[in-house]
């Protein structure tokens, strides 16, 4: 008999992506997700910084940040969701932490994250 540790990694791993997306915290992506409104979809894109990256697996999380208006906008999304459709990377952003949650103090151009040029 199985335990439920394995049942449970068993339907974690059916839900992954066959190909995993490939961006860094410090980059600045383009997330193409589906947003259902009744019987309609459609494909809504947000562009910012993304601040953090966490988990593991199917339950794996990231969070992207813009400045929207002035106002600071936040979204997470689950890595493995299928209605996140792709993800573009825009550029490449080096970045010396983990969690970039300073960017939530900082407001224009000291709010940029450098970029890795190659």
């Amino acid at each position: 008999m199985k335990s439920y540790e394995e049942i449970i990694k068993g339907i974690e791993d059916a839900e992954l992506r066959e190909t995993p997306l490939k961006f860094n915290v410090g980059d600045t992506v383009r997330v193409s997700a589906e947003i259902k409104e009744g019987e309609k979809t459609r494909i809504q894109v947000f562009e910012g910084t993304v601040i953090k990256v966490q988990g593991h697996g199917a339950r794996q999380t990231f969070t992207v940040r813009k400045n929207s208006n002035g106002v600071g906008v936040e979204k997470t999304w689950p890595l493995n969701s299928p209605l996140v459709k792709k993800v573009d990377v825009v550029r490449r952003g080096k970045a010396r932490r983990a969690k970039l949650y300073y960017l939530r103090d900082r407001v224009g151009k000291r709010a940029k994250v450098k970029e890795i040029v190659k």
